[in-house]
């Protein structure tokens, strides 16, 4: 299974400037997995430490941090040579041993000979606590679930891939492409893009396997909830978990806390949803009450939109069927468009690192699903789950912010295709929005440094 951060990966081994790697995502996003493929075809040897399957692991931290001291005590425990500059040492879970966290401040300032990468599935939550992590003194990565194009990838959709690789301008794709891209996209919305799900369905389980698998991801991750400190956030926690297809169902997408528990208080609940935004199990999508940069001076803290990290997650916690996307045209028209928003959100979160944004105001009515801060400029995003491409708001959006919109994006099961300054991205492209954006902005005439 190929995973495009594996390039970035191997800029950090070879980057000058290199420190210890804090690599973070869910649990069962293929950290672990992509860590060890790393080692081996990059390195010489690797040496691998587990702090949840081995818990013991955390007394090789307690007392004095010396590199030297942690690497001679792991070498020995694990019966493993650990070399400086040929050896990857990865510490997997680190969040459940924060002295070793705070080791990684001692590897990068007395040993920085050593490649260390570290990985965690409850990281999020330790680094949300300052005191718990070194400052400036680590690389980050965030690992996401596969994207279409890594899933096209892994069953052996090499010629579809090629095709999406190839594009360079602006234009009508081939029905004899557009046709099967279409097919898989709606697998994808289906399955999603957890390794787990993807490899079961690559070596050709059935739907109702895969759709096990990921209950079992579901299970692991409300697992997690019990490891919150305070018994009181469990349960809160959970109920906002649950409430998120019934959050997402509401026409504009808006979180409500009233939906979580009936006369439920913001204040009550956000210790619970700030630890689950940590986790990085929901994204957390703030409205701005001005579409300017830098969009974060703007930003509205008590209206935001709450997505899940998988689309096919999301699916099979809303408990639809894996044929739902074969039921009656109608039946299922309000929750795709939940759903094709989350695939939307996710494949931007993959393909650019940046905080999305949306944008509504009262008047005159509109609401943009999506504001992407893009190099200088705010690019406006409409999503569309199919054909029907009714809707104003980006066309309002146009005639208030005029001067400061030279483009406009919509995301839909239309072909490719830039009329004016509104550019038509097929769904099944999403992960390649830098890359046409950057072509619409060229064709415009519009210069912005590029995204490289």
């Amino acid at each position: 299974m190929q995973r495009t951060l594996m390039s970035k990966l191997k800029e950090w081994k070879s980057s000058p400037k290199r420190k210890p790697l804090l690599l973070k995502g869910v649990r069962q996003v293929g950290k672990t997995w992509l860590l060890k493929e790393f080692g081996r075809s990059c390195y010489a040897s690797t040496a691998y430490f587990n702090f949840e399957q081995e818990p013991a692991l955390k007394e090789l931290f307690e007392g004095a941090l010396d590199p030297k001291r942690i690497v001679r005590r792991l070498s020995l425990h694990g019966h493993c040579a650990i070399e400086p500059h040929t050896t990857l040492l990865i510490l997997d879970e680190i969040q459940a041993c924060p002295q070793a966290v705070t080791a990684l401040k001692y590897f990068c300032e007395n040993a920085p000979k050593y490649h260390v990468a570290a990985a965690g599935s409850l990281l999020g939550v330790l680094l949300s606590q300052p005191a718990s992590f070194p400052v400036g003194k680590v690389d980050f990565l965030d690992l996401e679930p596969l994207t279409f194009t890594e899933m096209l990838q892994a069953l052996g959709e090499t010629d579809l891939v090629a095709f999406m690789e190839d594009l360079d301008r602006i234009e009508k794709i081939p029905e004899v492409f557009y046709a099967p891209l279409k097919e898989r996209l709606e697998l994808y919305e289906v399955m999603g893009g957890m390794p787990e799900a993807v490899a079961s369905l690559a070596l050709g389980d059935a739907h109702e396997s895969v759709d096990e698998c990921l209950m079992k991801i579901l299970s692991a991750y409300e697992y997690d909830f019990l490891k919150h400190p305070k018994v009181t956030e469990i349960q809160r926690i959970l109920r906002i978990w649950k409430t998120l297809p019934a959050q997402l169902s509401h026409e504009n997408r808006k979180f409500s806390f009233r939906q979580v528990k009936e006369g439920a208080r913001a204040r009550e609940y956000a210790q619970a949803l700030g630890w689950l935004v940590s986790t990085q199990m929901v994204k957390r999508v703030h409205r701005v009450k001005d579409p300017r940069l830098p969009l974060s001076a703007y930003l509205d803290e008590n209206a935001f939109k709450l997505y899940v990290c998988d689309v096919g997650l999301l699916r099979r916690l809303s408990a639809l069927p894996v044929t739902v996307f074969e039921a009656p045209k109608g039946s299922f028209t309000g929750f795709k468009g939940a759903l094709t928003e989350n695939y939307v959100l996710q494949a931007l979160h993959s393909a650019y690192p940046t905080e999305v944004y949306y944008y509504s105001q009262l008047k005159p009515p509109l609401e943009v699903d999506f504001l992407l801060p893009y190099q200088e400029l705010v690019v406006p995003v409409e999503v569309k789950a199919d054909l029907n491409l009714r809707g104003r708001s980006l066309t309002k959006y146009q005639e208030l912010f005029n001067a400061t919109t030279p483009l406009r994006v919509r995301f839909s099961l239309a072909n490719l295709d830039l009329s004016g300054n509104l550019l038509n991205i097929p769904l099944f492209l999403a992960d390649k929005t830098p890359r046409l954006i950057d072509m619409a902005l060229r064709t415009l005439g519009v210069r912005v440094a590029s995204s490289g």
